[in-house]
């Protein structure tokens, strides 16, 4: 079932997530910079389809190993070095058709580059999890290199014939930053796997910079803040500022400055999901302060695409589970299905099809339908595209003080899209799921009835079709329009020309049961003017309302008429 591949995908993804940590905290031990590009790649090959060699910088050339593991003889395989710190495809063997060099950055000086191919295009999940390792690796350089230059700067200093209280200070104070440096890393990797969110991340950080942290989206909307001085309504930066900015921050191996603030990107992939910045004013952030920022930015880039992964999954079980409901499924497992989701499939429910104009945006009218259930309706609903429209699986809600909810769900809509020229087909109420395939053919019967009428915009309820039901098959009303015709012409001429309302009368008659009283009222008309009319639909028609057969095909006929043209 497709619900079952999506499962395992996501637990696939989260063991994937969860191995990604513990490789990270594994070459944060490391100082050999050639060992840690081994174990990059490595673990590119374990967690990927993808095979990898690491490249040191100054080879000029790096063979890219072959699926069966055999290295190639040299040639122009890959040459990694002319792409300096960016991303870039490179040449392979015929067996392996797609190949990238992934940069390897120490601080600002690329070291090497994280060489991987593949026999096909790498999958989404593929490409974010060598994004997270490339990054990962890059830290793990940057700390080795720091590490290296401190033993040796003491090692010299020893030499050169300082005092031993003197170098011993400096020992202990590089041994309290590797200490420091430790301690930030499983702190920020014990956020991501007690699953506290971006907030709990932006905690971690602000506790150990003593500076205020904010988590931002792409857009620079805040998501989560830590520390002092939350602004209560931050400014939104300037469009094109802030793609410039994203595009410095994706470009730079490290933190950039923003005005007073130090800024990292989380972007697994060419997307930036998020934004990590530490407020830093005085510019008193220091070494320690940017190798936390740029950690606890890489720790924001597993939780977000964790809750990518989460939401994008959940989107396709809900679809798949609307597919399949549509289409017939059984009772139980739909049931079974819709509870993991967080939806109660034991209430009655109907199908619902919404149809507006094309100049919407798709995705914009799914976000649009999606906050009008929730103010319309005050409950879930299990939400698909299709190729007829949004479709909706909604619960049969209360209707208090008379009021129809599907009206007051497209006036919810049209209150959030451009125009209310949208169309909501309704179908009949079912108590059971295996009857949501068959309420799914009564909505759209009943949005093809509403599109076609004189007043497409609005809803159309199945039960509302009365007659029609049976006289449509398939959506076909040419024989309804034939019929309508037939015992109406004439009376819809003559309004025509006239500028009467002949038919609408008749309709109103015929609706009241031939109550001349209550036909008035309807028609907010004397009695006298009744009268007057319906002599005339006498004279002009030919019809007998006297007679019973008469007075039913006309009924019938206007009842149709009602429904094409949306009258009131």
């Amino acid at each position: 079932m497709p619900g079952c591949r999506t499962e395992r995908a996501l637990r696939r993804e989260n063991a994937n997530l969860r191995r990604l940590l513990a490789v990270s905290s594994a070459m944060a031990e490391l100082l050999d910079d050639g060992e840690i590009m081994c174990r990059a790649a490595a673990a590119a090959e374990a967690l990927t389809s993808c095979t990898a060699v690491a490249a040191p910088a100054g080879d000029g050339h790096a063979a890219v190993r072959s699926p069966d593991g055999r290295v190639p003889e040299p040639g122009p395989v890959a040459r990694p070095t002319e792409f300096g710190g960016a991303d870039g495809r490179v040449s392979a063997e015929a067996g392996a058709p797609w190949a990238t060099a992934y940069p390897l950055c120490a601080r600002d000086r690329p070291v090497g580059h994280l060489v991987v191919h593949c026999a096909h295009e790498p999958s989404r999940e593929d490409l974010a999890v060598l994004r997270i390792l490339v990054q990962q690796t890059g830290l793990a350089l940057t700390t080795a290199q720091l590490r290296r230059r401190e033993r040796t700067a003491a090692k010299e200093r020893g030499r050169a014939g300082g005092s031993p209280g003197v170098t011993n200070e400096q020992l202990a104070a590089v041994v309290l930053d590797l200490q420091r440096r430790r301690e930030a890393h499983e702190r920020l990797a014990g956020a991501v796997a007690a699953e506290t969110g971006e907030a709990g991340i932006a905690a971690e950080v602000h506790r150990l910079t003593g500076m205020p942290v904010a988590v931002e989206d792409a857009f620079g909307g805040l998501r989560a803040w830590a520390g002092p001085g939350r602004p209560e309504n931050p400014p939104r930066t300037v469009r094109r500022r802030r793609t410039a900015l994203l595009d410095e921050a994706c470009r730079s191996p490290r933190p950039v400055r923003d005005r007073d603030r130090l800024v990292a990107v989380a972007r697994p992939r060419d997307e930036v999901l998020g934004v990590l910045a530490l407020v830093d004013p005085d510019g008193r952030a220091g070494e320690y302060e940017t190798f936390v920022l740029q950690h606890g930015a890489l720790m924001l880039t597993v939780e977000l695409s964790h809750q990518r992964n989460l939401v994008e999954t959940e989107l396709r079980l809900r679809r798949d589970l609307v597919d399949d409901l549509l289409a017939g499924t059984d009772a139980v497992g739909a049931r079974a299905r819709a509870e993991a989701l967080g939806h109660d499939l034991a209430s009655p429910h109907r199908v619902l099809v919404l149809s507006w104009p094309a100049e919407d945006a798709e995705e914009g009218l799914v976000r649009a339908v999606e906050h009008a259930t929730r103010a319309a309706l005050g409950a879930t609903v299990l939400l698909a595209r299709r190729p007829d429209g949004v479709v909706l699986v909604a619960p049969e809600p209360e209707e208090p003080n008379g009021r129809c909810p599907w009206e007051e769900l497209h006036r919810a809509v049209v209150d959030r899209v451009r125009g209310d020229g949208g169309a909501i087909g309704v179908g009949a109420v079912c108590r059971d799921p295996a009857g949501l395939a068959r309420s799914y053919q009564e909505a759209r019967r009943a949005l093809t009835v509403r599109l076609g009428s004189g007043r497409p915009s609005g809803v159309t309820r199945y039960e509302d079709l009365g007659i029609y039901r049976v006289l449509t098959v398939d959506g076909d009303d040419r024989e309804v329009r034939g019929y309508v015709r037939e015992w109406l012409g004439s009376l819809l001429d003559y309004d025509t020309t006239s500028g009467s309302e002949l038919v609408r009368t008749v309709w109103q008659y015929l609706e009241q049961g031939g109550n001349y009283d209550a036909t008035a009222r309807a028609l907010v008309i004397h009695r006298s003017t009744l009268r007057y009319r319906l002599r005339r639909i006498r004279e002009i028609s030919g019809h007998d309302l006297g007679a019973v057969d008469t007075r039913l095909n006309l009924h019938v006929a206007t009842r149709a008429w009602h429904l094409l043209h949306g009258v009131v």
